[in-house]
């Protein structure tokens, strides 16, 4: 990394740790799956924090229970669409009534309601926050209390859990993800945490990333916010609701978390489903259309850049990680402090300053070793109408279709083992294109969701939909 580039992250941490009054701060970049740079700040000189520093990264938590779920799916042990009471035991019994005795009826009522409620919500929706399920459980708050406070999954949920129609709206639920973690519990029977170690912590290398804390690790305080004060917050094990917010890490071990974000690991998450968590799965709220939530990633547009992945926060600490696989590049932001630095806005900054300095160089244009006469024969123009596409073929074989004018859909598409070809992304995303031959073996047209293109304008030869004899 070019020296100007480094001096200009340094100072963005600079800047955040004093405006922030926070006692330290962290500031780390990934680039092409590495860490290339880990800068800090603290408020006693010659102790700032490194790479290997423990804080409490709280609902980036979120994102790792995400992929466990993701797993499931993707081993076929669950559907998003999946009601949870279809894999959770207690959840399922409230839907089906259970049997209360006389002492301590009225309370199993209350616990078999809100159980039942939230047996009816899919897992698709806990993952998107469009469940409707409360924010936060009842009271006391759970971010500063021992977790066996809530011992079982009803404590977290109480009596009437949900506060919006399912689906319907964005609603942040710290209990629905403790509801997925003991989803992953059910199915996997191990505790989510170690399933966690040992399906992605591990094969991550990602050693420092823990339930609790392990040494070194930071403090958390509370600054007063009149004063340059500070007192130690207390830490809580949260218990039931740790999938919400409990683990601790480092910036060296989020910086592979980053990169994985990116690009996936055969064996933990394939690329294609780390991209499918990085779609938009829930609206923006009309007070900030600029944010959004993926499954178990939240989605953000800065300076024109996507970015994906968490923020987080519990009392003496905020964190944030985020990524930009167009620019191949992430940064993260760790501070001991529960309020003041801006962490978000401070990793997206460091990361637009390396993005912007130092531009990934595209990969080399290369030829594919061989495309098959099938498909290069569908190569070039083709006409919806009178709008003019074309179609192209990459060096892996892979279609796209796109206006040759500004105007129009266009969409990648995957190659199906039947010969159809399944659009990717924007309006044809999973929708069908059908390639339609002439009696005598020749492309009559193309059919993509009953869209019909064709080599010529309104060519006559072939079924369009509303057209007219042709130019001639």
């Amino acid at each position: 990394m070019l020296p100007a580039t480094r001096r200009s992250l340094l100072h963005r941490v600079a800047v955040g740790q004093r405006d922030g009054r926070t006692p330290s701060l962290v500031g780390a970049v990934v680039r092409d799956g590495a860490l290339v740079w880990c800068g800090s700040r603290s408020m006693i000189e010659g102790h700032a924090p490194d790479a290997d520093t423990q804080y409490r990264i709280g609902s980036i938590t979120k994102s790792f229970v995400a992929v466990l779920v993701m797993r499931l799916r993707d081993e076929g042990l669950l559907d998003l669409a999946d009601p949870l009471s279809r894999h959770l035991p207690e959840t399922a019994l409230a839907e089906a009534g259970t049997a209360i005795g006389t002492a301590g009826a009225d309370a199993a009522a209350l616990d078999a309601a809100g159980l039942r409620a939230a047996g009816r919500l899919t897992v698709g929706q806990l993952l998107s926050h469009t469940s409707g399920l409360a924010s936060e459980t009842p009271g006391p708050w759970w971010e500063r209390t021992p977790g066996d406070l809530r011992p079982e999954l009803a404590d977290v949920l109480g009596i009437d859990p949900v506060k919006h129609p399912a689906g319907r709206r964005y609603h942040y639920s710290n209990p629905g993800f403790a509801l997925l973690g003991a989803l992953v519990e059910q199915l996997r029977g191990v505790p989510w945490g170690e399933a966690l170690r040992t399906e992605v912590l591990e094969p991550l290398g990602m050693a420092r990333t823990t339930l609790l804390p392990q040494a070194p690790a930071a403090g958390g305080f509370a600054v007063h916010p009149w004063a340059d004060v500070m007192r130690p917050e207390a830490v809580q094990d949260t218990g039931r609701m740790a999938p919400a917010g409990q683990l601790w890490s480092t910036a060296g071990d989020l910086a592979r978390w980053a990169a994985f974000l990116m690009a996936g690991r055969d064996g933990v998450l394939g690329a294609a489903t780390l991209e499918e968590m990085r779609q938009p799965a829930a609206p923006p709220e009309a007070s900030d259309m600029d944010a959004g939530y993926g499954l178990g990633l939240q989605l953000s547009r800065r300076g024109g850049r996507l970015l994906a992945g968490h923020t987080g926060s519990m009392p003496g600490f905020l964190a944030t990680v985020w990524v930009s696989p167009q620019d191949g590049v992430g940064a993260i932001a760790l501070a001991n402090a529960t309020s003041g630095p801006q962490v978000g806005a401070i990793a997206a900054d460091l990361l637009a300053i390396t993005a912007d300095a130092e531009p990934g160089l595209p990969a080399a244009w290369r030829p594919a070793d061989t495309l098959g006469a099938d498909l290069l024969e569908l190569a070039g123009p083709w006409f919806w109408g009178t709008n003019a596409y074309a179609l192209r073929i990459d060096a892996e074989g892979l279609p796209r279709l796109g206006p040759l004018t500004g105007q129009g859909r266009a969409t990648r598409f995957h190659v199906e083992q039947n010969g159809t070809w399944t659009g990717r992304e924007g309006y044809f995303a999973g929708e069908t294109l059908r390639v339609v031959r002439a009696a005598d073996g020749s492309v009559s047209h193309l059919d993509l969701g009953s869209f019909v293109f064709t080599r010529e304008p309104y060519d006559p030869s072939a079924p369009v939909p509303g057209g007219f004899p042709g130019w001639h």
